[in-house]
């Protein structure tokens, strides 16, 4: 495999893509025999107070991001052209002041039990993105 070049300007890493899907059975089926994604996690979450179900693949290479299957159930709708981009930072204080000074929302900022400190925001144009406090 070609190395990369890789780089930020802040201390924060792009950690995974969370794609919402409204059938999540077919859809984990889709992606395993296509891709061959190796399942890592599955669990039962809130997302701004939504429950939702997840499934967290494997990267597909060493330090990779994540791929992220969610499913709200209370949707009774197909989800369309939506995924939720997550990433890792460093200092998540300081990256959520930076979220608003850029003109976006703070929306939720948790301890998780177990997973450790997540905020959800939103971009000025209503994107909502995962921000996870880098662990380790």
């Amino acid at each position: 495999m070609m190395e990369l070049p890789f780089g930020a300007e802040q201390d924060i890493d792009f950690m995974f893509l969370k794609l919402v899907v409204h059938d999540i059975g077919k859809s984990e089926a889709f992606y395993k025999s296509v891709f061959g994604l190796v399942e890592m996690n599955r669990m039962d979450a809130k997302i701004t107070g939504r429950d939702v179900v997840e499934i967290v693949y494997q990267p597909t290479y060493k330090g990779g991001p994540l791929f992220i299957l969610a499913s709200f159930p209370e949707d009774t709708q197909p989800a369309n052209n939506e995924s939720i981009i997550g990433f890792a930072s460093g200092d998540l204080g300081a990256c959520l002041q930076r979220v608003e000074k850029a003109g976006g929302t703070v929306v939720e900022d948790r301890e998780v039990p177990g997973f450790g400190r997540h905020a959800f925001v939103k971009d000025p144009e209503g994107h909502l993105l995962q921000i996870s406090q880098r662990q380790g």
